[in-house]
């Protein structure tokens, strides 16, 4: 089913009134079916999305059994009725004409893009057979799994099943990892599940701090957002950057690149300094204030000023205005954090000010987690690995998530044994992990690279292998327990029959688990009937459940801090930690401390990214809907910047790095917006994979540009935004 940007419009349009559930049909949508007047067969699936990761619940329109509209399900907290412009294109994935339709076995050199179309079972038989070979060989720890999605949950199954504890996601090692270790050694715990636990429709004030809501278009909290500037709510924006959530500040503070930890140590100072820290709550609940006021009382706001960029009297106001109104206020903890390799520590200080400001549990702050009592099945009893796990490659914090880079780095080497099979399912390792020529090379290395996955992208292009998975619209996934201010449960349900020859990951997990002899891990055959056991088992009606999409969990909800709802902080200690013994026992500083970043040289530009409210990444930049609207990145340039350079708006323009490393052609979007020794692309363009053809070579792709990163030594992510440009004019 083609539908272009106009189509996609009416079809808005035409059914922008039907929001009836399951049952209720859409009324007066269709007068007449395709043939012959005959009346249309409508129904309304609800679901969940995954064009991203939000996991909004929504309802599909599907009229003579294709996809026509989806529309957020007003029944669910993560929508409320709405979807984002990506949402709403889950149909351009489901009907776009280069998804993965069939099987595929490389026929030529690996990365040639030569392949051989194969049944499934000779597709599953090859995989399974080469599994068996690589576990027999090299013991079953050499194979590792990628995962970013749902689908992996199965995989992980598989690969635990196998004996391998190798399991990483890019999520933590590229995106939320600093953030998570920095919160959890203040608080016990993480600000998130998938969606931050920010309250901002009761804040007063909300600190923003290269977090760039409104572009990255996370449904309820840009709902969220857009309600808390209606309410008047004072908003103070830290980045370089004049993003959409800056042109809505009271106060934007274009702040030097790489010293946001000054900034937040001056703040501490003085809302330290001046009392205006909620004494209560830090005498209650924390431990450490002495140790922290003594360390930070050198960041002086005039000490501050001279590194990040900022006056003096920006610095003191705004400290100012954050201690008025606490505890309404949310220093948002943001998502991807991965930035200068000294990210845990930055994390730290925001959670820091956070708990001084007595914000974690109460209104306008961080909601405390909802507690949802559902029955919990035993576990799967995994075989023990018989040599450790590579994921954490060392780093003290790095966790049971799995650092991508570590698992990429004992490829390359082999130590501290090799890894000789990678399992990638709904992940471009090419458009996530810094340093491409590293990832290329650690591919080299392997005798299987397995790809599960709904579109060719530029890594799917390097496999052996190709499974083409269903995309959300055709496929059931396990229950979801979902964690807003009240639990409650959604389920996905198919709104459509898999197209094409694609299969559900469940299955395709299972079916390999078969030939690999796992199958007390694997899901069972009837997988309906196993939702239906869960759901009885949880006290969920499923005919209800089936028929809304969602279910609240009752009795679950208490978000603030009251004599009767104490937090229970999953520290040590069982305190808010203001200053770290734990991190002292590992040679770390105990409390935040500043660390100067590398500053580009003359005639180099610092390498900023981000996203657009259009795109998740590279995996929607072929989108039929959404490529029309947004087809490629631009370059933002500073004007004075560009005109020194003699580059005009719209102007094409090369981007080559500090180690010789050339973009493609990319148009410049001269600007006010951005500091002078910046530039910033939109990630996830520039694909290589010519079956992706609309977005194949289409704008530049900031990963590719990225070849140095800074480890942080904590959490063991991936600082990215190390990387320096010069500007090429094109001839």
């Amino acid at each position: 089913m083609a539908v272009n940007r106009r189509d996609f419009l009416k079809l808005s349009a035409t059914v922008a009134g039907g929001s009836m559930l399951a049952g209720g049909g859409i009324a007066g949508m269709l007068m007449a079916g395709d043939r012959g007047g005959a009346a249309a067969t409508v129904h309304s699936v609800p679901t969940v999305c995954e064009m991203c990761f939000w996991k909004c619940g929504l309802i599909a329109r599907v009229v003579n059994g294709r996809v026509v509209k989806l529309d957020g399900n007003p029944l669910h907290p993560q929508s409320r009725g709405k979807l984002c412009g990506r949402g709403q294109a889950g149909i351009g994935l489901l009907y776009d004409p280069d998804r993965l339709k069939r099987p595929f076995i490389r026929s030529g050199v690996r990365g040639d893009g030569k392949y051989r179309p194969a049944s499934w079972n000779e597709a599953l038989d090859i995989t399974a057979d080469k599994l068996k070979a690589i576990s027999a060989k090299y013991g079953p720890e050499s194979i590792a799994l990628f995962s970013h999605g749902t689908s992996g949950d199965y995989f992980r199954s598989m690969v635990k099943g196998m004996g391998s504890p190798n399991i990483t996601f890019p999520s933590f090692s590229q995106c939320v990892g600093a953030r998570n270790v920095g919160y959890e050694l203040t608080f016990g715990e993480s600000p998130a599940s998938s969606c931050e636990r920010v309250d901002l429709t009761k804040s007063k004030v909300i600190v923003l701090i290269g977090t760039h809501l409104g572009e990255n278009m996370h449904n309820t909290q840009v709902q969220d957002f857009a309600e808390a500037v209606a309410n008047g709510a004072r908003l103070i924006v830290v980045d370089p950057r004049f993003s959409t959530a800056a042109a809505k500040a009271h106060s934007w503070l274009p702040i030097r690149p790489g010293a946001d930890t000054a900034l937040l140590l001056s703040w501490i100072n003085v809302i330290i300094s001046e009392g205006l820290y909620d004494k209560e709550y830090v005498a209650r609940y924390t431990e450490g204030f002495a140790e922290l006021a003594q360390a930070v009382r050198e960041y002086t706001p005039a000490w501050a000023a001279r590194e990040t960029d900022l006056s003096e009297s920006q610095i003191i106001e705004t400290a100012r205005q954050i201690g008025a109104n606490s505890p309404n206020v949310c220093i948002h903890p943001g998502r991807h954090t991965s930035w200068y390799g000294n990210d845990t520590q930055r994390a730290r200080a925001m959670a820091i000010l956070t708990a001084l400001l007595g914000s974690w549990g109460r209104e306008g702050g961080i909601w405390l987690a909802p507690s949802a009592p559902l029955a919990k099945s035993p576990p799967p009893e995994f075989p023990e690995a018989a040599r450790p796990e590579v994921i954490t490659g060392g780093y003290p914090f790095a966790g049971g998530e799995g650092l991508t880079n570590a698992v990429r780095d004992a490829t390359i080497s082999g130590n501290p044994y090799p890894i000789k099979a990678w399992i990638m399912v709904g992940t471009n390792l090419l458009h996530t992990l810094p340093d491409p020529r590293q990832t290329m090379a650690a591919i080299g290395k392997l005798d299987l690279l397995l790809a599960i996955d709904v579109m060719p992208t530029d890594s799917v292009l390097q496999a052996d292998i190709i499974l083409p998975e269903s995309s959300y619209l055709e496929r059931a996934d396990d229950l979801f327990v979902v964690k807003q201010k009240e639990a409650g449960i959604a389920i996905r349900q198919p709104a459509v029959s898999p197209l094409h020859e694609s299969k559900p990951g469940w299955w395709i997990a299972r079916e390999l688990m078969l030939r690999l002899g796992l199958e007390k891990f694997a899901q069972p055959a009837n997988f309906e009937q196993k939702l239906k056991a869960k759901a009885e088992k949880w006290g969920i009606n499923f005919a209800a459940l089936t028929q809304n999409g969602y279910i609240p969990v009752q009795t679950t909800s208490g978000p603030y801090i009251s004599e009767s709802n104490q937090p229970v902080f999953g520290t040590k200690s069982g305190k808010i930690v203001l200053a770290s013994a734990e991190l002292r026992e590992h040679g770390f500083d105990a409390v935040p401390r500043y660390e100067k970043v590398p500053q580009p040289k003359s005639g180099q530009f610092r390498l900023l990214y981000g996203r657009s409210p259009l795109h998740t990444f590279s995996r929607t930049t072929n989108n039929p809907q959404l490529n029309e609207l947004v087809s490629e990145n631009e370059v933002w340039i500073n004007s004075a910047a560009a005109s020194r350079l003699g580059i005009g708006h719209g102007a094409y323009v090369r981007l080559v790095n500090q180690d010789g490393v050339r973009s493609n052609r990319v148009r410049a979007k001269v600007t006010q917006r951005l500091r002078d020794e910046c530039i910033y692309l939109v990630h996830g363009f520039g694909s290589t994979s010519p079956w992706l053809t609309k977005a194949h070579g289409k704008g530049a792709n900031d990963q590719q540009l990225i070849t140095r990163y800074a480890v942080d030594p904590i959490s063991g992510i991936t600082g990215m935004r190390v990387n320096f440009v010069t500007i090429e004019k094109e001839a």
